[in-house]
């Protein structure tokens, strides 16, 4: 990601996608040093989405791919997440995972849909919002 233009936009889409989640431009900015790859994704000069693709631990990377609402299912979401997948598959990982709140449901089929197995659904300390995590195995 180069800018900080294109990290806002990457913020943008991903507050937009995952409101429970917001986070700051500040967050946003240690994301990306923590080494963190991410990536937006246009249709000619219209932002349509962003992916997410976190440093493998234990051997274990995590894919996330998000479309803006008035774009989905036109295959910008296959794009980005094959397109992300790419990057996740490196040596000595062994597995992908990625999350997705339970009340998408367009979310979660999609994952579904791609191979993903949910493994755990959980709700973080101090809030509401019950989140998915799903596997991929390689």
């Amino acid at each position: 990601m180069a800018g900080d233009e294109a990290l806002e936009r990457w913020r943008y889409v991903h507050n937009v996608v995952v409101p429970p989640a917001a986070m700051s431009a500040e967050e946003a900015g240690q994301r990306l040093a923590r080494g963190y790859r991410l990536e937006n994704a246009y249709d000619g000069d219209v932002l349509v989405g962003c992916s997410t693709v976190r440093p493998a631990v234990g051997g274990v990377v995590t894919v996330i791919a998000r479309v803006l609402p008035e774009f989905r299912r036109r295959g910008f979401g296959t794009a980005l997440y094959e397109h992300a997948l790419g990057h996740a598959r490196v040596p000595g990982v062994e597995a992908v995972e990625t999350c997705v709140l339970a009340v998408n449901e367009g979310g979660l089929r999609f994952a579904e849909s791609h191979g993903f197995v949910e493994v755990e659904r959980y709700v973080l300390d101090g809030e509401s919002d019950e989140w998915v995590d799903l596997r991929l195995a390689l």
